[in-house]
């Protein structure tokens, strides 16, 4: 096992830092790079980086920003703990976008966390983790999140 992909979310702090915990105990065990990955959601169609007001543009670039710092820091963690890794920082829809690096990057193992949402949402929007498990060939790895 060569390649990890995390896909964290930095917006969950104690789920993120279990991500990190379990990735850099299997990292250091298997002498694997762990790439982080932080999927932010596209821009809106109506309101792209060539069009639309300004200060939407610029909240759009702070929060890229604040993500990918928020990313750096997770990655940083994982590299004091002697663990080589890096951070993406990725633009798009989240399932497809994973897939792709999953792809790109030769991952072996995938880790995810595992927020519990509920019966309703599962039901009614799906989740996420459900479909990566249907159309990924590799091992995905769950870390639980704490129910809601």
């Amino acid at each position: 096992m060569k390649n990890i992909l995390v896909a964290i979310e930095t917006n969950n702090s104690k789920l993120t830092s279990r991500m990190i915990s379990e990735a850099a105990k299997l990292a250091l065990a298997f002498d694997s790079k762990c790439w982080l990955i932080q999927i932010v959601a596209p821009n809106p169609d109506f309101v792209g980086f060539e069009v639309g007001p300004q200060y939407i543009r610029d909240l759009t670039t702070e929060q890229l920003k604040a993500s990918h710092r928020a990313l750096q820091e997770q990655t940083n963690i994982l590299q004091a703990m002697g663990v080589n890794a890096e951070g993406l920082t990725i633009q798009g829809p989240t399932e497809e976008m994973i897939r792709k690096e999953v792809d790109k990057l030769a991952i072996d193992l995938l880790i995810l966390g595992n927020k519990n949402h509920g019966l309703l949402h599962s039901i009614f929007i799906g989740s996420i983790t459900d479909e990566l498990i249907k159309e990924v060939s590799i091992p995905i790895y769950l870390v639980p999140g704490d129910a809601e």
